[in-house]
């Protein structure tokens, strides 16, 4: 039987292939309306994977990785400005 920890884990990972989804579908989108649509179907994904992120926080069942030190965010802003 599934643990509510396993549940949660598997339903952001859902969201996450779910967003990623959208992303190339918005991007391939030729027509206004449907463009629309699922720009408006990824908002409410992304408002869904914060709020299940945030619980999973809170309940432990998500442990984000460090934050980055200031030298590794300059150094990737330098990278991703020059088009590295």
């Amino acid at each position: 039987m599934l643990q509510e920890k396993d549940m949660v884990n598997d339903y952001l990972a859902g969201l996450k292939a779910s967003l990623t989804g959208y992303a190339n579908y918005i991007s391939e989108a030729n027509n206004p309306q449907l463009r629309q649509t699922l720009i408006q179907l990824r908002d409410q994904d992304e408002n869904r994977q914060k709020t299940l992120y945030d619980y999973a926080l809170q309940h432990g069942y998500y442990q984000p990785a460090a934050p980055a030190s200031q030298q590794v965010i300059q150094q990737t802003k330098t990278q991703l400005s020059s088009g590295q």
